[in-house]
């Protein structure tokens, strides 16, 4: 499988009546380089982004959490609660958001699940078993005070150089995993920690991969704090599109690329 994505992060879109992310995806014969499809990769990327945080959830959160928090209740959080929900029993939800619309909204999302849920400030939403920050803050919106022991935290909004989500010293606290090293350090949640000094980045416990693939061990207490860097990897964009690219030949959607020969 091979593919480009082009895509943009424009947090000031939605004020446009836009996506913050948009994306377009094309999709390639890697031995021919011949284009099978191109295809809208928007929810391509919230959904690839959404599997991950369930994903780093399984293998780092307890197995027991009950609880979970959203500091961030756009997009991301959808997605993020629909991969959850595929790992653990939710009792409880507590929406935490600067717009209190976006918050309301989505606690009436989780209301369809059943699941009993409540618009919070940013400090209640930590009171819980597994936090999911999904802003593009570049000052810490949890602090480390906040966190009690044995919490696990996907931590989503940084994906670029100066964006933090997290306190620089909640980060040296926790056991820090990261799906892709470099990008992590260069503009992940550890990027401001590592650039203040706080952390080195050999003090990172291991990528999800390594963890997953049993190299590395994931929770290994009760009571440690884990932190998921999530920056996103294309290589989940190309697997996901490969799931829609063959669910659509095999159900006969979408228009055949055609190309003419050139009879000059």
């Amino acid at each position: 499988h091979a593919g480009v994505k082009w895509v943009n992060s424009h947090p000031e879109n939605p004020k446009r009546g836009l996506p913050t992310v948009m994306a377009v995806l094309i999709y390639s014969d890697p031995e021919t380089g011949f284009p099978l499809a191109i295809m809208d990769a928007t929810h391509i990327t919230n959904m690839r982004t959404g599997a991950a945080g369930g994903i780093a959830a399984k293998y780092l959160a307890r197995k027991d959490s009950k609880i979970f928090g959203f500091i961030g209740c756009g997009t991301q959080a959808y997605t993020q609660l629909l991969a959850l929900r595929e790992v653990f029993s939710i009792e409880k939800v507590l929406a935490s958001d600067i717009s209190e619309r976006n918050a309301k909204r989505f606690v009436e999302y989780c209301g369809r699940f059943g699941i009993d849920a409540e618009v919070v400030d940013a400090k209640r939403a930590c009171d819980c078993d597994v936090l999911t920050t999904s802003t593009p803050s570049r000052k810490p919106v949890v602090r480390n005070e906040w966190i009690a022991d044995g919490t696990h935290i996907n931590a989503i909004g940084a994906d670029a150089p100066g964006k933090q989500e997290l306190d620089s010293m909640l980060i040296k606290r926790a056991k820090v995993v990261v799906d892709d090293m470099e990008q992590a350090v260069h503009g992940g949640e550890v990027n401001v920690p590592i650039a203040e000094g706080v952390i080195k980045p050999e003090d990172i416990h291991a990528t999800l991969g390594e963890i997953i693939a049993g190299f590395k061990p994931g929770r290994e207490s009760g009571e440690e704090i884990t932190v998921f860097d999530s920056t996103g990897l294309a290589i989940q964009d190309i697997a996901t599109a490969s799931v829609v690219y063959e669910k659509a030949i095999k159900e006969g959607v979408g228009t055949p690329i055609q190309f003419f020969e050139d009879r000059r």
